[in-house]
């Protein structure tokens, strides 16, 4: 990575999963690089719903490095989720039309409730699980496929973990890490958002601050996208032997399917 910057800068890896992130320094400056990070990262640093772009390049064997600028701030804690920031900076990105279209043209396909639940069924079958509370909320998700369908859909970031939202020292609110990032029901984000960080009783004032209000349709879409996204990271945990992870995720899809079927 030196060498893209010239003299003078010391770089060294940002951590994360990929390992393809960095931090360069020279003196008072700083930047972040990363190796073949989001294609449409320019729209949502034009949007400034990430740090601001400085530029990109080409290498030689076809992968793609940015930059952008260091946001000098800290990650948000889990109970400044429900403040109303969030939601704005939430609706703001799924009421990018900007961003829907740039994500179109590179050629991805929505996400549909019969597409997630196809994938999770591939996965259960490769990884040979069996399981009689995986077996229960699978038979919900196709029970309820119907129900849940919308055609409204939205780039959603699928991974609103609070450690992914950055605020600066200026106060400006990012929301980083989109390699993820697909088009889907906004149910997707909003019923992750709301079940990890906000109690229910208040989840009709957080959907009005972001330009919603609470009815059945989003509740069922919601608690849909919830429990399919929770088998989904039970089988992340079991791809990695992380079994204490799986047994945690089991006890909860359960605790979600009570009185539900």
């Amino acid at each position: 990575m030196e060498h893209l910057l010239g003299e003078g800068w010391k770089v060294q890896p940002a951590g994360g999963a990929t390992g393809e992130a960095y931090i360069a320094q020279q003196g008072e400056q700083t930047v972040f690089l990363k190796r073949n990070s989001s294609p449409f990262l320019a729209v949502l640093s034009a949007e400034g719903i990430v740090p601001k772009l400085l530029w990109t390049k080409r290498l030689e064997n076809g992968d793609v490095v940015t930059a952008q600028r260091w946001a000098q701030g800290r990650e948000l804690k889990a109970f400044e989720m429900k403040e109303s920031r969030v939601a704005a900076l939430l609706a703001k990105i799924h009421g990018s039309s900007e961003l829907l279209d740039m994500f179109k043209r590179i050629g991805n396909e929505p996400l549909t409730p019969y597409v997630f639940v196809e994938n999770l069924r591939r996965r259960l079958q490769k990884n040979l699980i069996e399981n009689d509370i995986i077996e229960l909320g699978m038979n919900y998700l196709v029970e309820q496929l119907e129900h849940v369908l919308y055609e409204h859909v939205v780039v959603c970031h699928c991974d609103i973990n609070h450690n992914n939202w950055i605020l600066d020292e200026e106060e400006r609110l990012y929301l980083i890490d989109w390699d993820g990032a697909t088009v889907s029901d906004p149910a997707l984000d909003l019923g992750l958002l709301l079940y990890s960080y906000v109690p229910e009783e208040s989840w009709d004032d957080w959907l009005k601050q972001y330009g919603l209000a609470l009815g059945d349709s989003i509740q069922e879409r919601m608690h849909w996208y919830v429990v399919a996204q929770s088998i989904s990271s039970l089988l992340w945990h079991f791809e990695r032997r992380q079994y204490e992870q799986v047994e945690q995720l089991k006890d909860y899809i359960k605790s979600l399917l009570v009185n539900r079927l």
